[in-house]
């Protein structure tokens, strides 16, 4: 069978969260326009999301697919999502997924389809898929850069002789790992992420990526870690970051997203904005509460710089748009993110008392000073130029994923 003539059926099975759904929804939208039907697996609850994400040219070949986790009494159906779930039910909703395994198997068992795009948080899936002779292929939603960052700590269980110099973790974030429980030893364990997943890959593995000229290096050094080839998909201290909105002064307006404590203290870091800080950046500053089109605001011409946690869709969004970044690291992959936006040149770091971590106001109007005024300049020519990199590449990435997934396909259906 040619493999540029077939048509493959690809199922898709992202973890629950809409940081990783939405990559494998946007790569689901570009294989059904290359000869690819999908389907599309997540809890209903995620999946009513998704729906609204499908427009008419696509609709056709993605197909979605309910998986129904078991009935807890304390995780109800509108929480099998990590969207709006309460922070201490995490730990029980990756239980629920975990025992959710026979019910997938179930289902790829069903559909019987060529391949299996699976996610880091369920390796269950790709043993699943390979027990049926199904082969399987892994998306990674994070930067080749945090990949073989945490990859290298996990084999050789140091930081010290990681060969980029330039992508280091503080003590305190370092600190700030082991105490949420989120240390390598966790990430071993059979619930949660696990780095025998890339083992589990084809010969392949997918990255949702920004461009080559920032990431090739430490998508290069992933590859020697995994022994895979990388192939990559295209592209709160609340009251300081109000200080230093207001430190700034009248010359910089801005938009401010804000979400209250309870919706967020797993992601964002919780807090709230100090009395009467509204009205004093009234006619310059735009509070909004809960959600903001982020990519449509990053698309404005109007934006000049993008203050941003970093997690890995942030930065990417902001330097698909050419959007420098005023970077505030919290947490997880994202200061290893900050690191490598700071070292591509389009992002400045908002600085840290080394022992605590905490920053100030002062610091925090330093740093947007220096992105919007004192280097704005060079930072946004500098974002701008990735930003065309990064669209070229995203187009020659199209055809790349969807070669080598019908390679892998075309292996598995030939007599």
């Amino acid at each position: 069978m040619d493999a540029k003539e077939a048509s493959f059926r690809v199922l898709m099975f992202p973890w629950l969260a809409h940081g990783h759904i939405f990559p494998f929804l946007e790569l689901a939208k570009k294989l059904s326009k290359s000869n690819f039907h999908i389907y599309f697996c997540s809890t209903p609850v995620n999946l009513d999301s998704v729906t609204k994400h499908l427009s008419n040219d696509v609709v056709s070949n993605i197909e979605l697919v309910e998986l129904h986790l078991p009935s807890l009494p304390q995780l109800p159906p509108q929480y099998h999502t990590t969207k709006n779930t309460p922070p201490h039910l995490m730990p029980t909703l990756m239980h629920a997924f975990q025992m959710s395994s026979s019910s997938f198997s179930d289902i790829i068992g069903d559909l019987k389809p060529d391949l299996l795009i699976y996610d880091g948080f369920q390796p269950w899936s790709a043993k699943s898929a390979s027990s049926i002779g199904i082969p399987s292929v892994n998306f990674a939603t994070s930067s080749c850069t945090t990949i073989s960052f945490f990859h290298h700590l996990h084999t050789h269980k140091t930081y010290g002789d990681f060969p980029f110099p330039s992508i280091f973790l503080r003590d305190f974030e370092k600190r700030n790992l082991i105490s949420r429980g989120e240390s390598i030893e966790v990430q071993d364990k059979e619930e949660g992420f696990a780095f025998g997943i890339f083992e589990l890959s084809c010969d392949i593995v997918l990255v949702k990526s920004c461009c080559r000229e920032i990431e090739g290096k430490y998508m290069d050094y992933f590859s020697t870690l995994c022994n895979k080839k990388i192939v990559p998909v295209g592209p709160l201290q609340m009251e300081e970051i109000a200080k230093g909105l207001l430190l700034v002064g009248e010359a910089i307006n801005f938009i401010w997203v804000v979400r209250s404590p309870g919706e967020t203290a797993a992601e964002e870091g919780g807090g709230c904005l100090p009395e009467g800080f509204s009205a004093a950046v009234e006619g310059r500053g735009l509070v909004l509460k809960g959600w903001a089109p982020q990519a449509a605001i990053l698309a404005h011409p109007s934006v000049g710089g993008f203050m941003s946690h970093c997690g890995w869709s942030s930065v990417t969004e902001s330097m698909y748009f050419g959007v420098p970044v005023v970077a505030v690291p919290l947490k997880l992959d994202q200061p290893v993110n900050c690191r490598m936006a700071v070292e591509g040149g389009v992002a400045v770091e908002v600085g840290r008392d080394e022992v605590s971590g905490e920053f100030s106001g002062e610091g925090v109007a330093e740093a947007v000073s220096e992105v919007m005024i004192v280097s704005g300049e060079r930072l946004r020519y500098r974002a701008r130029e990735m930003s065309e990199k990064m669209k070229m590449e995203e187009r020659e990435a199209s055809f790349q994923v969807a070669d080598e997934l019908a390679r892998i396909c075309a292996k598995k259906v030939s007599p």
